[in-house]
């Protein structure tokens, strides 16, 4: 099989597994602690006891950066809609490395 069409057929298997995709999201989900406005509140103690943990998705999306508190029992569906955005990421960055190879192939062979 020629080395042109080998690349094409790595390119449509990406494909495929990019439609296979479900929700994605960006980002990263972290644990926050946070301390209050109250004077006498236990998060001002010595040491300090601050309120949480709180799930905080963190993410950067056209420019903007931002943040949504999760709930508990949203953050297996989070985990995995970030897990899909890595994956979708890899593909399309693979995809954009064979394509690469794949027109300066198909450059080289107009050449000829």
């Amino acid at each position: 099989m020629e080395k042109i069409e080998k690349i094409e057929k790595k390119i449509e298997k990406i494909k495929q597994e990019l439609v296979l995709l479900d929700d994605l999201q960006p980002g990263t989900l972290s644990k926050q602690y946070n301390v209050c406005g109250k004077p006498n509140c236990r998060c001002k103690a010595d040491p300090p006891q601050k309120h949480g943990p709180y799930n905080q998705l963190s993410f950067n999306r056209k420019g903007k950066s931002s943040t949504k508190y999760v709930k508990n029992y949203q953050v297996a569906t989070v985990r995995k809609q970030l897990k899909n955005y890595t994956k979708m990421r890899k593909l399309v960055d693979c995809w954009i490395e064979l394509s690469t190879e794949l027109c300066m192939l198909k450059l080289e062979r107009e050449k000829s």
